[in-house]
């Protein structure tokens, strides 16, 4: 106070002084400071724009099935690269040789997209991106390969998506997108061959025990896995549940908060052997699966009645799921620090 007042009458004068004709004494209104610290601005989510993730998903149908040492998995590879690089990202492609439970040599090829590689502070975004050989759900044309537009295609076109918005609008994180290959060449319930264990989602298993980068950290990862059927029901499955818990409910929170609840659901399934259990096991790195959960099914899958059938094509994609999926992972990307 003494400070403030004795500054004051200095300042007088010195008004007074420097202008001799001036007669009123300027009046001086002592400093306010204020101590509350200004409001964090909200953070503004990018749209995703689920036409976009369906044309994604259609192109990839319109090749074809996607089933390894085929035409059309080249050439689905050989586009979703390029449309990658168009994004100016880092794209690699981690192929290797896998035997399959049939004693097939399958040509698989790991699909890695890197967003800012320099950035240490990482997530891991994560889909399959070829379709089952084989329809052993269906009662007709069970040993051909089906579209696998929802079980494979779906995660793929959000991530696709993904990829365009991060390369527009950046987020304060790194982000990498892995699209495994040879998940669904798994052996099915009733082959008659033996039991030949860990034959599905062979992709993870490869890139889990040989990772692109020497020293990869991720903080978690999220996979995505039959994301686009209508009403879809999203449930925590016990394999994400016991390694990646605080993801889950990251994930599951984002959703509801964005009224998505429907499809997030509070419902704790049993374990899901899926490529986020090789990820979870293997490289150590805490991954939650967001798959579709019907318990309703009537083939007894608990994936929906078009799993592994025929009925897996562009027929049984919703945008209505797409967005709720998309929409959901982009809070998650953008409101992380």
């Amino acid at each position: 106070m003494k400070k403030t007042i004795v500054l004051g009458i200095v300042l007088a004068f010195v008004a007074m002084g420097c202008s001799e004709n001036q007669t009123d004494t300027p009046t001086t209104k002592p400093n306010k400071t204020n101590n509350t610290q200004p409001a964090a601005p909200a953070v503004k989510i990018p749209d995703f724009n689920a036409e976009n993730a369906y044309n994604y998903i259609k192109t990839q149908v319109e090749f074809g099935p996607r089933v390894p040492n085929s035409p059309e998995h080249k050439e689905c590879a050989s586009w979703m690269v390029e449309e990658f690089k168009k994004l100016n990202l880092k794209v690699t492609e981690q192929k290797f040789q896998a035997t399959a439970y049939d004693n097939t040599v399958l040509n698989l090829n790991n699909i890695i997209v890197e967003h800012k590689p320099e950035k240490q502070n990482r997530i891991l975004l994560a889909a399959h991106w070829d379709s089952r050989h084989i329809a052993e759900n269906d009662t007709e044309k069970r040993n051909s390969p089906i579209d696998g537009a929802n079980d494979g295609a779906s995660g793929v076109g959000v991530l696709m998506e993904i990829a365009r918005v991060i390369s527009e609008t950046e987020p304060n994180i790194g982000i990498d997108i892995i699209l495994f290959d040879g998940e669904d060449y798994g052996q099915p319930n009733d082959s008659e061959l033996p039991p030949v264990q860990d034959s599905w989602c062979l992709g993870s298993q490869y890139w889990s025990k040989n990772k692109h980068r020497g020293a990869y950290y991720p903080r978690y990862g999220i996979l995505l896995d039959m994301v686009g059927a209508k009403d879809a029901k999203f449930s925590k499955d016990a394999e994400s549940m016991y390694f990646a818990k605080n993801v889950v409910d990251k994930i599951w929170s984002a959703g509801q908060s964005l009224g998505y609840g429907s499809y997030f659901t509070p419902i704790v399934s049993d374990q899901i052997i899926d490529d986020h259990y090789y990820v979870n096991r293997i490289a150590q790195i805490p991954m939650a699966d967001i798959i579709q959960h019907d318990p309703h099914s009537s083939n007894g899958t608990y994936f929906g009645d078009y799993h592994h059938t025929h009925n897996d094509n562009l027929d049984g994609i919703d945008q209505s799921t797409l967005k709720a999926v998309g929409q959901t992972l982009l809070k998650v990307i953008y409101t992380e620090k």
